[in-house]
């Protein structure tokens, strides 16, 4: 089978090392294409030709997956998949510009360097060329998450975007204190900020683009700043009681859960995608 890989970042080049095939890169930069098909041992085409393959892999950053998906739709043969980290626009355009074709949208919920882990998966028209690329990924050591497109983008404003938000607010109003004083609480947000900020600043604006969530953590972050000693006991019950009595996420471990799952798909831990 060969696969065109649209995008030559770090989620292509994964996705590309990670499938039994033979690949080929197309990238805005010809010499990000060729790193990537040095790199994996795959080849180097034309981002505006028309050669076709039997599927397309779009792995360029959300805010671009719609376009690169009407855009090379139409070399595809077989089957049409992305790792964009967004589900329901490039499933959108998959239905309109790559009607007939086998379509699904993966979002690996880690950072190509911390492979294997999660992988969500959101099947429109799955089949023959889509099941073979999912088994090559399941034989990595990959968990595969079936989901839809709308249960995923909504679990990312939790996972994503709410948790990014309240992390880089912590990141800039965070001092440095004298060594001993460490709090565990302190300590674990602490090296969440440290994880944040390895990452690129784009992916993460991208994030907060596509997903609602940070306007939340803003409003209840007012809530906290404004409440008085009652106030202020009331909120932490509340939280208690959503958290100690059943936990977020206990419906879907180590799926889609509300958790900051490894995930940094964070490119998210930050990668171009």
């Amino acid at each position: 089978m060969d696969v065109l890989i649209v995008g030559a970042g770090s989620m292509g080049s994964w996705f590309a090392s990670a499938v039994d095939a033979d690949v080929t890169f197309a990238d805005v930069d010809p010499d990000a294409a060729a790193a990537a098909a040095e790199a994996v041992g795959g080849e180097v085409g034309d981002l505006e030709g028309d050669d076709r393959y039997d599927a397309v892999c779009v792995a360029v950053p959300m805010t671009h997956v719609g376009d690169a998906v009407a855009s090379h739709a139409g070399r595809a043969d077989r089957a049409i998949v992305d790792v964009s980290g967004v589900m329901g626009e490039p499933l959108e355009a998959m239905k309109a510009h790559a009607t007939g074709l086998e379509r699904v949208s993966l979002h690996p919920l880690f950072a190509p360097e911390r492979a294997p882990g999660s992988i969500a998966v959101a099947r429109d028209r799955s089949g023959p060329v889509t099941d073979r690329l999912l088994a090559d990924l399941d034989s990595r050591g990959n968990d595969l998450v079936e989901t839809t497109a709308s249960e995923h983008d909504e679990a990312m404003e939790t996972v994503q975007a709410a948790t990014h938000a309240a992390v880089l607010s912590f990141a800039l109003v965070a001092e440095s204190v004298p060594q001993g004083f460490e709090t565990p609480i302190y300590e674990q947000l602490r090296t969440l900020a440290e994880q944040l900020t390895e990452g690129t600043p784009r992916v993460y604006a991208d994030i907060q683009g596509t997903f609602d969530g940070a306007d939340a953590v803003a409003r209840a972050a007012t809530e906290v700043a404004a409440a008085d000693s009652d106030e202020l006991e009331e909120l932490y019950r509340r939280a208690a009681k959503r958290w100690q009595s059943e936990p977020i996420g206990a419906d879907r471990q180590g799926g889609l859960d509300g958790t900051d799952a490894a995930n940094d798909s964070d490119a998210d831990a930050g990668e171009r995608r």
